[in-house]
């Protein structure tokens, strides 16, 4: 009896001509340049100057691809380094294997030293760009997709997953634990952006609360996958490390509430010092003014005290040495 379900594309690739374009290469480029634009737009409502985002996302999206190979391989070594592999394979990031965990903790490195460069904390940054890289995530998810990979168990749900076979997998209909997860990081994203306006978080509380909720997701999506992974006390590494994540992000959330309540008035010094420079400007401009001789309806200047030359004369346009000449005439 056929089912409905959601069909896999017959490849991951498509050939332009001699460029290959890779479904898993282009989710992951879309997810970074949404992650850039929406981040941008918060940041300047955060108060920020436009291109800052952009600016530090140089350093943190090379590092963040690096982090999460290095997770994804050293926590799955026995794909390229057992008997009979290639470990040149480890190096073919295009063919998927991205750790999330260290994409992040390395992308934070990155993002660091960006920060650093133009004197920006790190944790407003991160703020800012909490469900941008939600966002991110939900889209970079669909890579999977086209690589017929990270699927669940069998099912046979309407919105099953088709997997035809292939290297290291069987035929047949599994969760698409793929769309689960993209879903989960939509609704992270959604959360966040509410919360941060409901209660205005500040000092890396909208990203602490971001890896929380994901680190939830996460536990239950990774639980239903069957792709071969290390298990720990029965559980699978992700699974754990999820576990480890959600307790520390919690924790932060505790402790940095009550050591620094309230959001940061300042994220950009650059954006200040040009804020407080205009009304000093502007300061100085009307006493310009005010020192500046006016011009009255016949023609003659008045200072500062509205007194006009005529006024000192004595009303007729002399002044007093005039006077006092004439006297002694």
């Amino acid at each position: 009896m056929d089912i409905a379900y959601i069909p896999s594309p017959s490849t991951g690739v498509i050939h332009l001509g001699p460029l290959p374009l890779r479904g898993y290469a282009f989710c992951i480029i879309i997810g970074v340049f949404v992650a850039v634009w929406y981040g941008n737009k918060r940041w300047i409502a955060r108060g920020g100057k436009a291109g800052t985002v952009a600016d530090i996302a140089v350093w943190a999206v090379p590092f963040g691809l690096v982090g999460g190979r290095l997770y994804h391989v050293i926590t799955d070594y026995q794909l390229y380094f057992s008997e009979g592999e290639n470990w040149v394979d480890a190096f073919k990031i295009w063919e998927g294997g991205l750790g999330i965990w260290g994409a992040i903790a390395l992308g934070a490195v990155g993002a660091w030293i960006g920060c650093r460069r133009r004197g920006i904390p790190l944790p407003a940054w991160a703020d800012a760009l909490a469900p941008a890289i939600a966002f991110a995530q939900a889209i970079g998810r669909w890579g999977n997709w086209f690589n017929q990979e990270l699927y669940g168990k069998p099912t046979d749900l309407p919105w099953a997953l088709k997997i035809t076979e292939g290297t290291n997998r069987e035929a047949g209909f599994y969760h698409p634990t793929f769309l689960y997860e993209s879903l989960w990081c939509v609704g992270v994203a959604v959360l966040v952006i509410w919360a941060d306006r409901r209660f205005k978080l500040g000092h890396g509380r909208a990203f602490a609360l971001y890896v929380a909720s994901y680190c939830v997701g996460r536990a239950w999506i990774e639980y239903m996958r069957v792709d071969e992974a290390h298990h720990v006390l029965g559980l699978r590494l992700n699974v754990w490390t999820s576990i480890v994540v959600f307790v520390l992000a919690v924790t932060y959330i505790v402790i940095s509430s009550r050591v620094r309540p309230g959001r940061e008035e300042i994220v950009e010094p650059e954006t200040a010092k040009s804020e407080v420079a205009k009304p000093e400007a502007d300061a100085a401009d009307d006493n310009s003014a005010a020192d500046t001789p006016a011009d009255t309806s016949d023609g003659t200047a008045r200072d500062s005290a509205g007194v006009t030359a005529q006024d000192t004369a004595g009303g007729d346009g002399k002044t007093d040495a005039d006077a006092e000449s004439a006297k002694k005439g």
